[in-house]
């Protein structure tokens, strides 16, 4: 097996667990084209299958928007691509599970297509499990890189092409904020928009910390410049994007924090503004202020909470109380009373106990959170929570997980039966999945809604009268 330690830099989540306190580069000129692979993918497709969250979607436009300033053209499935990359997602187990089921159903391909280039981007890349993984099982890989070097898909995919062995690079560093690169949206009408990279928060089960870096903050001036430009296009909603968006700023050299942005974002006047993702130790009075000034700051909030038991809480690496996240949701109901709260909750976690498990079902009780995202806690090696003990069997955790989705479905109906016979205001993404009769769209809370209506109004943001509620969707018809 070729040795590619002498040339490349990781993955190592030792080295990337590393905080300097060196100033982070910002790039505007570090993506380039070679001069030989100007319009090597004419007459070519790729096609990239992304998994995960908010930010890997994100990164899949910006490398689909490299290929096609390379000439290449999207493909509508594995076997008419010329390139496949996998964009890989580690926060959990059963995530990883799904791309190496995809990498065996590659294999298949690649023998009908020898000439198909097969590469791995993303947060599974940083892994140095993975890597090895790769490395002695699957062969039929011909190109990895990581979260960090994305903007050198050029060079790599060139390298892939004349080289007969794997290409691997794959840098463990703290990381830079690379400007200016191209983006294909994947969307007409929402964009996502990256204000800040990575996270220090270091929660003990979290990978990203490992596989993101530190967090960098993109300048608040090239934020406002794509925003201004997403409105110019007719874009009606942009989702601010980070893994702590309440952290933006803190490592520039500026009075600048999210609150600031926030406002700066809305008084654009782009009809909706989103973010995601708000860690509740860095929630600030001021933000909230902000949100409840602004009608084009959508009432939605994403709030993860992870358990409703302190001591959890503190083994978990969170850093506030279950007394500090109640304050801070009573705060944000009090001051904007129409928002809609959802949340993450882990059960599970190493020696929870039953009444540590009950904590969180009174604490959901409390909240009556619109939805929740719920999970059985996933080991990731390298974290801190992998290396403890833990005594709780895997049926008893899938039993805790059963009886607090029973609460979640039932909260979740109840916060939509209070829709019916409101008119709401909903950004028409176009006809349902299920019904091309029927319109589909997100209203201001971030419902989905279905409703009868115009299609010429696909893109627009219209008035829609709730008229049935179910646990997950409303339905309405639209009234304007």
């Amino acid at each position: 097996m070729k040795d590619y330690s002498a040339y490349f830099n990781g993955p190592s989540l030792k080295n990337a667990r590393k905080r300097g306190r060196s100033e982070v580069q910002h790039l505007d000129d570090a993506f380039e084209v070679p001069a030989d692979m100007v319009g090597i993918g004419q007459g070519q497709h790729y096609f990239i299958q992304t998994y995960g969250c908010q930010a890997n979607e994100r990164d899949s436009e910006i490398l689909a928007g490299i290929f096609e300033t390379l000439g290449y053209e999207a493909a509508d499935d594995v076997k008419n691509a010329d390139v496949v990359l996998l964009n890989t997602c580690a926060i959990r187990e059963n995530a990883e599970e799904k791309v190496f089921g995809k990498i065996g159903y590659l294999k298949t391909v690649k023998k009908t297509n020898p000439n198909l280039i097969f590469g791995i981007c993303g947060c599974m890349a940083q892994e140095e499990v993975v890597i090895n993984k790769i490395l002695k099982k699957y062969p039929q890989v011909d190109l990895i890189f990581g979260t960090h070097n994305i903007h050198r898909l050029p060079q790599l995919l060139k390298q892939a092409m004349l080289e007969k062995e794997m290409v691997l690079e794959v840098w463990s560093k703290e990381g830079d904020v690379i400007e200016n690169m191209p983006s294909t949206r994947a969307h007409q009408y929402k964009a996502w928009v990256n204000i800040m990279y990575g996270c220090n928060k270091f929660c003990t089960y979290c990978i990203v910390p490992y596989t993101r870096g530190k967090e960098r903050s993109r300048h608040m001036s090239d934020i406002l410049e794509e925003v201004e430009e997403l409105k110019a296009k007719g874009y009606q909603e942009v989702t601010l994007l980070g893994q702590n968006v309440n952290s933006y700023g803190k490592d520039l050299d500026s009075d600048d924090d999210f609150a600031t942005l926030l406002e700066a974002v809305a008084k654009t006047g782009i009809p909706r503004i989103r973010f995601m993702t708000s860690h509740p130790w860095d929630f600030s009075e001021s933000m909230i202020d902000v949100i409840a000034k602004y009608d084009n700051i959508m009432p939605f909030i994403h709030l993860p909470v992870q358990s409703g038991n302190s001591e959890i809480l503190r083994l978990m690496g969170r850093r506030y109380t279950r007394e500090d996240y109640i304050r801070l949701f009573d705060m944000i109901k009090k001051k904007i009373p129409d928002c809609a709260i959802t949340t993450d909750i882990i059960v599970g976690f190493p020696n929870e106990t039953e009444e540590q498990f009950l904590d969180t079902l009174s604490l959901y009780e409390y909240c009556e959170y619109d939805l929740a995202y719920t999970f059985v806690y996933s080991a990731r090696e390298g974290t801190p929570a992998a290396r403890m003990k833990d005594n709780v069997e895997r049926k008893v955790k899938e039993e805790r997980l059963y009886r607090l989705n029973e609460i979640v479905n039932a909260k979740a109906k109840k916060a939509n039966d209070a829709y019916i016979g409101r008119i709401v205001e909903v950004l028409v993404d176009g006809e349902s999945k299920r019904n091309p009769d029927v319109l589909s769209g997100y209203s201001q809370h971030n419902k989905l809604i279905n409703f009868k209506g115009r299609k010429e109004d696909i893109g627009k943001i219209v008035k829609v009268k709730i008229t049935q509620a179910k646990t997950w969707t409303l339905e309405g018809e639209q009234i304007d």
